[in-house]
């Protein structure tokens, strides 16, 4: 299990040819649900802590944290993926990512591990129509029973959202 902590490093890279397409995901948990995101755009875990709230911004938007002199958007994911009321506990964790140019972080209810995949273990997001915006899932990756709900978070954190809190944050 990962510990929150104030810094995470990927894990050490793969060069053997037996590992080839293998990619690691960071597990974590909303509500009942296990997501995945790339490893490689995790910058940081932290604990959850107070933010500051920026009027007239979205619901899903917590607000920013000043981490070590970057302002940093806070975006609580229960709230962005309509799964219910959001509770804060001493395992809600705040991932902090490196998408694009900018630094966003992202609360979840926990952190769970890394887990590797390989080509063969990632299955197509299923169509699910206009029911849901599955146009920000890699697909859903299976070990064993276990499944990971597979997150592009470029594209989840791309376009008018981010576009709306660049607004916000902007000095």
């Amino acid at each position: 299990m990962l510990q929150t902590s104030t810094g995470i490093a990927p894990v050490s890279e793969h060069n053997g040819p037996q590992d080839s397409g293998i990619r690691e995901f960071l597990s974590f948990t909303l509500g009942k649900e296990e997501y995945g995101i790339d490893i490689l755009k995790v910058q940081e875990l932290r604990g959850y802590d107070a933010v500051t709230h920026i009027a007239n911004a979205p619901a899903f938007m917590k607000g920013v944290i000043n981490l070590r002199g970057v302002i940093v958007p806070i975006i609580d994911m229960r709230v962005r993926f309509n799964l219910g009321k959001p509770t804060y506990d001493h395992f809600t964790v705040v991932i902090i990512l490196n998408v694009g140019a900018r630094v966003v972080g992202m609360v979840v209810d926990s952190v769970s591990d890394v887990t590797m995949l390989k080509p063969d273990q990632v299955k197509p997001a299923p169509d699910l129509g206009g029911a849901f915006e599955s146009g920000h899932l890699i697909g859903i990756g299976t070990i064993g029973e276990r499944m990971l709900i597979l997150i592009d978070i470029d594209k989840l954190m791309s376009g008018a959202d981010i576009g709306l809190i660049d607004q916000l944050t902007a000095h």
